[in-house]
């Protein structure tokens, strides 16, 4: 069981127009206060967000179906570890044209400090990609401001202020071929990442202070 049906396409003006749109934006609302527990309705929360402004009947039938997933597993919840690991990972990917009124892509991510989840979002791009590098390149631009922000952040706590804080970012491949890029980011950052052939393989951008 999945959050929302993954064979149904929400259209912005598909269906009829809800007599009382403030159900719908009041159960969207209650559904986004709870991803900060829950990861696994982001994306979905995400999508019904988008038709706040003027809900339909098939919008209203697909918010329904996130209650009924959560209800399956209530008591799902995120796991903090206490292990002493700093390493923080970043995962992101993207959903190019995912919009069928728009075209616009979706992107999403999630960063873990050890073994925890620290922070997550998706949310669809600002502006139309024209291929799926593109999408992906403008996910990975997301999150990588993510990072550098979250360094920050974590350089001001003293138990891990004088050490070294590995950074990595893993996405999925972007072509069908071996890519080796650098890019500056800010004076104190390089990123770097090797794009594999394969599609069951993954890309690794490690920081590099």
């Amino acid at each position: 069981m999945s959050p929302l049906e993954p064979t149904v396409k929400l259209k912005a003006n598909e269906g009829a127009l809800l007599k009382d749109p403030t159900f719908y934006r009041k159960l969207v609302g209650k559904l986004n206060f709870l991803t900060n527990t829950r990861l696994d309705i982001t994306f979905s929360v995400q999508h019904l967000s988008q038709f706040l402004q003027s809900p339909r009947e098939p919008h209203l039938k697909a918010a329904y179906h996130v209650p009924r997933y959560i209800m399956n597993d209530p008591c799902l919840e995120i796991f903090l570890s206490n292990s002493i690991d700093c390493t923080i990972t970043a995962y992101c990917d993207s959903d190019w044209a995912a919009c069928p009124d728009s075209r616009r892509s979706v992107s999403g991510y999630i960063v873990l400090m050890g073994d925890s989840p620290i922070c997550w979002k998706s949310k669809k791009q600002a502006t139309i990609s024209l291929s799926s590098a593109e999408a992906e390149y403008r996910a990975i631009r997301k999150v990588v401001g993510e990072l550098v922000w979250l360094e920050r952040q974590v350089s001001i706590f003293a138990t891990i202020k004088n050490k070294s804080l590995r950074m990595m970012v893993v996405c999925k491949k972007l072509f069908d071929e071996t890519l080796l890029y650098s890019v500056p980011l800010i004076a104190k950052f390089e990123i770097r990442g090797l794009f594999l052939i394969t599609e069951f393989e993954l890309c690794g951008v490690p920081f590099i202070p």
